[in-house]
């Protein structure tokens, strides 16, 4: 407590200290300036509201500081001066409030987020957005509806194109659903990182009325865009765009075009898509198998099942073999022997390439009570560290009230990490079942 005060006392100290100076050798000194910045931030979350009057200063390098102090700060009273920063005209200003705030509810994202590659070149902003984009909030945080609002508002005008990017991005992790509006009108922009990040935004806010309302990116000259619009789309149900995928699937030469139309088509079947999915059932690519395979398991047409057996029991490519276990699972082939589909899913949590595949699979899978009870005798002591924690964030997603012993069990593992994230699971799961 003493040393707290110790501190915030300092940095009052060299506060007042500045204002000594003469008015105009104070306002052109950023170096001063910035001392004084470093020395109230060590007084902690006491220190913001004086740190957030360099917010308004007159010289850049002065209000950057300002913000990297409040980021670093990092408290729920870092939120208003945030906020305040995303309407600062100067693009690396407004990249780093949006990181800040985005690292208050996931902790540790500035340490990967677009701040961390961020470089400055005169007033030219340079940066690099990592692939990695799965990040979103666990569904118990609850983001400030202010917050949400004012990073919709940097989506559709920021600054920069890599601010508005940044934008989209944070809104997705956040799950922001009142941005939605923001998100959609910027996919009119020129820019594809600005739509490629709106696109997968939408992905984690999965409101299936933004549907309708991207599809005329079906045609966009970027494959890049195009691909994560048909995958959108698929994520999105939007059924009304199945018409508009097929011809794309027909008359496409782009490989990866051609996989991403096949793929939307099988999250989203039809009675109607079915002679497709059987037809590409022994396609030479294995992602056209792959995709045909999940197709016809969520069709759960059982006349299908005997063509997915031998698919399966002759399949030499991870990923459709995979696809084609979660078919034939979904289809209730529960067995847990070895050589079953079941045991060939929760087998890849061991595989750093292919355990997100698997655990979307048997994410999808365990809303099934089927599914779960076959699942639950997996979550032995002899399990594998990854298996136990990738079938916590299954449960956390998908299980229901028949699934609490088991992750209350699992939060007592001798392992903290599987201890942790079972009782994160935990509350995940009890927040979603209200």
């Amino acid at each position: 407590m003493w040393s707290s005060y110790v501190r915030l006392s300092r940095g009052l100290f060299a506060c007042a200290v500045l204002l000594s100076f003469p008015a105009t050798a104070a306002d052109n000194d950023a170096k001063v300036k910035t001392k004084v910045i470093h020395d109230l931030a060590k007084g902690g979350s006491e220190a913001i509201p004086q740190i957030a009057g360099y917010l308004k200063d007159s010289d850049v390098s002065v209000r950057i500081e300002a913000v990297k102090a409040i980021d670093d700060i990092g408290t729920q009273r870092s939120l208003d001066a945030l906020v305040q920063a995303l309407r600062d005209n100067d693009p690396e200003v407004q990249i780093r409030a949006i990181d800040g705030l985005v690292n208050f509810y996931v902790p540790g994202y500035l340490k990967t987020g677009l701040t961390a590659s961020v470089r400055r070149a005169g007033t030219a902003i340079k940066g690099h957005f990592t692939d990695t984009n799965d990040q979103v909030v666990d569904s118990y945080i609850i983001v400030r509806p202010d917050v949400v609002q004012a990073l919709g508002v940097v989506v559709r005008g920021g600054s920069s194109m890599d601010s508005r990017a940044d934008a989209a991005r944070a809104v997705g992790i956040l799950r922001g659903r009142a941005a939605i509006p923001d998100l959609v009108q910027a996919l009119h922009s020129k820019d594809s990182q600005v739509i490629y990040e709106c696109l997968v935004a939408l992905q984690k806010i999965r409101d299936p009325s933004a549907g309708p309302q991207i599809a005329f990116l079906l045609h966009d000259l970027d494959s890049k865009v195009q691909t994560t619009t048909l995958e959108t789309l698929g994520l999105l149900q939007d059924h009304s765009s199945v018409n508009q995928i097929r011809d794309i699937l027909d008359r496409s030469r782009d490989a990866k075009v051609r996989r991403g139309a096949l793929s939307s088509l099988a999250m989203m079947p039809d009675s109607g898509t079915r002679g497709l999915f059987q037809a590409y059932l022994n396609d030479k690519d294995d992602n056209m198998r792959a995709a045909a395979a999940e197709g016809l398991g969520r069709l759960k047409n059982l006349a299908d099942q005997g063509a997915l057996n031998n698919a399966y029991a002759g399949e030499l490519k991870t990923k459709a073999k995979m696809a084609e276990a979660f078919a034939l699972v979904g289809m209730g082939r529960l067995g847990s022997s070895d050589d079953s589909p079941l045991y060939y899913l929760m087998s890849q949590f061991d595989s750093r390439g292919y355990r997100g595949v698997s655990q979307g699979y048997l994410i999808e899978l365990a809303r099934d009570p089927a599914v779960r009870k076959v699942l639950y005798p997996y979550l032995t002591p002899e399990a594998s560290k990854d298996q136990k924690l990738g079938l916590a964030q299954v449960l956390a997603a998908s299980g229901d009230r028949d699934s609490v012993p088991y992750l209350q069990n699992l939060s007592k593992d001798p392992d903290s990490e599987v201890a942790q994230e079972a009782v994160r699971s935990l509350r995940v799961l009890q927040a979603r079942l209200g």
